[in-house]
């Protein structure tokens, strides 16, 4: 598949997710088969104050391409200037603009999600960012509309095609669903359908049937998997063999997805310091511990978790104690 002129030989993308998606998980989910990987979120108005707390989202591990930064705001010149910023700085083949995010802070801002209500200046937003990518493609990840009341993705789809990008992401839910409810696969095949320009499919993949699936019904021509793959990386794996026609491999033995999350966390402390790196593991590793039997006790330890050290030591208990 092309988006633009970059070229992505998978079909398996990892869907952008703030506090979710940094720089470790990137890393961890591209081993394992994601082919196209999407940064978190980034605001670009915290770019054009140059906020340095801001920049190292949008760093790239080493040999992760393609890839793309993606950037959420809603004044368009402010969004032209960080897309130059992110062209400039990131190393980025893609940048892709957040008009899906559904979190009231954001989308009632009129950025994310917000952006779907105002057509006319979503368009403006996305020509901005592309006047400033500096010839690199532009995408866009938007929802299916604001409220079942009022559901433009094939519209706004349309509009953002003719503006000039190289591609749309369609979440199958509505801004007012948040993460509830189940995701609207045909909407997405009605943009696909509606497009000439290629369409990623997302929502409700949690196993490499759904990945089968959800291409199927929609048409589209990648899948991006979200919460699907929280602590369970091998989901692209999966995915992938099962959309290669190959035997779906199964998820690896307890101790081997332990040293997978610890791995994870190490990347992530090289990244953004052990601190805030083992305060996100928190959550992290409850995730990878999920269904796992009588892995209570453990859950509540990760819970506590603040060094390197103490990941280690519950990591080593959790191989003594669960199989």
């Amino acid at each position: 598949m092309k988006l633009g002129t970059v070229n992505i030989d998978s079909r398996v993308a990892l869907a952008p997710m703030a506090g979710v998606t940094d720089l470790g998980f990137r890393a961890i989910c591209r081993e394992l088969g994601a082919g196209y990987t999407v940064t978190e979120m980034v605001s670009a108005k915290a770019l054009c104050y140059q906020d340095k707390k801001t920049l190292p989202i949008m760093e790239l591990g080493s040999g992760e391409h393609p890839a793309a930064v993606q950037i959420f705001g809603s004044d368009p010149a402010c969004m032209e200037e960080a897309a130059a910023i992110v062209a400039e700085r990131s190393g980025a083949d893609v940048i892709d603009i957040n008009m899906g995010c559904p979190v009231p802070k954001v989308a009632n801002n009129g950025d994310g999600s917000g952006l779907m209500r105002d057509p006319e200046k979503a368009v403006r937003v996305a020509e901005a960012v592309l006047r400033g990518a500096g010839g690199r493609p532009v995408t866009v990840k938007m929802r299916l509309g604001w409220d079942k009341g009022s559901i433009n993705c094939v519209e706004l789809a349309k509009a953002m095609e003719q503006a000039g990008v190289s591609a749309v992401a369609v979440h199958g839910r509505t801004r007012s669903q948040m993460y509830s409810g189940t995701a609207n696969w045909d909407y997405i095949r009605a943009v696909k359908q509606a497009l000439t320009i290629p369409v990623i499919a997302n929502g409700d993949v949690f196993s490499a049937e759904d990945a089968v699936r959800i291409l199927k019904v929609t048409g589209a021509d990648m899948v991006m998997i979200a919460r699907g793959c929280f602590g369970n990386p091998w989901l692209f794996q999966q995915a992938k063999a099962a959309l290669e026609g190959k035997p779906v491999p199964d998820p690896p033995p307890l101790a081997q997805r332990c040293d997978t999350a610890v791995r994870q966390f190490r990347l992530s402390a090289a990244h953004k310091g052990e601190k805030i790196a083992c305060l996100e593991a928190r959550r992290h590793y409850a995730w990878y511990l999920k269904g796992v039997p009588y892995a209570g006790y453990w859950k509540e330890k990760v819970c506590h978790v603040e060094t390197m050290e103490d990941i280690d030591r519950v990591t080593a208990g959790i191989k003594r104690d669960l199989k």
